[in-house]
């Protein structure tokens, strides 16, 4: 991790930022009609970053299309993309934005990996509207 990475996690204000992205993001993503959409603040139980968002996409245009816009949506509240991975049929798509880890899945994908049980005990974020 950078300097400049490492501050930033620990600015009070970037912190607010992340967490504001993350509930729009979730909206975005139920918005986009994704499904299953979880956020977790994983603060203290991770050390790569502070929230991690989960859904699950139903095709893979609809997944690229809702990556590019979470990307935009990111750039709106100063965060960078650092990583950005999908496996070549698009049942994975990672975004990584340094506070914030986002995974779309596709159904099958997303059960056999089945993050939920990984991060099962840290706090879920309430998006809703």
């Amino acid at each position: 991790m950078t300097d400049k990475e490492m501050n930033k996690t620990s600015d009070p204000s970037t912190e607010n930022e992340a967490h504001a992205f993350v509930l729009e993001a979730a909206r975005m993503l139920k918005d986009s009609h994704c499904e299953e959409v979880i956020a977790m603040d994983v603060r203290g139980a991770s050390q790569i970053c502070d929230y991690v968002l989960i859904a699950t996409g139903t095709s893979d245009r609809q997944m690229r299309s809702v990556g590019d816009d979470l990307e935009e949506l990111a750039e709106n509240f100063d965060l960078s993309r650092i990583g950005h991975e999908k496996d070549p049929s698009v049942t994975w798509l990672v975004l990584d934005l340094g506070q914030v880890m986002i995974h779309l899945f596709e159904p099958t994908t997303r059960a056999h990996y089945d993050l939920e049980m990984m991060w099962g005990d840290v706090p879920r974020i309430d998006w809703r509207r």
